[in-house]
């Protein structure tokens, strides 16, 4: 799978709304859908991992975001 087979819109609802939030927060005047599209396969990879898992790689569900996006959009 490529990051240009997945789509926003197909996305789980609590995914878009937590990448939608973290996108307007720190990527103003930036088209987010763009930003976002290029990393939806890390997002969705990171998903996939169980939360003990996720708690491993000292990560919350709420933290991909942040996580995908830091070299890009620091906090």
């Amino acid at each position: 799978m490529t990051d240009t087979d997945l789509h926003t819109r197909f996305l789980p609802a609590r995914w878009r709304r937590d990448l939608d939030l973290y996108l307007a927060e720190r990527a103003g005047g930036m088209n987010g859908y763009m930003i976002a599209r290029q990393r939806l396969a890390s997002v969705a990879r990171l998903h996939s991992l169980s939360d003990a898992e996720l708690a491993a790689m000292g990560l919350r569900r709420k933290d991909i975001p942040a996580f995908v996006f830091e070299d890009i959009l620091p906090g």
